[in-house]
């Protein structure tokens, strides 16, 4: 496992203080992007529940703000990706609405849209020589 997704993982679990989607996926990477600890928190701040208004996945969207951070201004094979193993879907409230449907929980849905997010992003740095 590597350091970034393991980071993420701990991130999810802990309850107080909460880290939304976006946060969760920006600060693994934050000190490699030459970003503090607070300005991850800072940038990402308003990312969950889909930008607070279940709109675009906020573990998507701070996928979208690592690949920035490291010169990657070309997110296709992301979103190509993300699109691929969620029927199209990459809106917050699609998202949550489809696992609902499915009779699943909240928590581990998004918990795994993190995990999938960081390892993403980790493979396109790598393949691109960022990390």
């Amino acid at each position: 496992m590597s350091k970034y997704l393991e980071r993420a993982m701990q991130l999810r679990a802990i309850v107080t203080p909460h880290y939304n989607c976006g946060q969760s996926v920006v600060l693994p990477f934050a000190e490699d992007a030459g970003l503090t600890e607070a300005q991850a928190m800072g940038i990402c701040a308003n990312f969950g529940r889909g930008l607070k208004r279940e709109a675009a996945c906020g573990a998507v969207t701070g996928g979208l703000v690592v690949l920035g951070l490291f010169g990657i201004d070309d997110p296709a094979e992301y979103y190509e990706a993300l699109r691929a193993s969620h029927e199209g879907m990459l809106e917050c409230g699609e998202l949550l609405r489809k696992n609902e449907a499915l009779g699943r929980e909240r928590k581990p849905h998004c918990d795994a849209l993190v995990y999938e997010c960081v390892t993403l992003v980790e493979n396109l740095l790598r393949q691109r020589g960022k990390l």
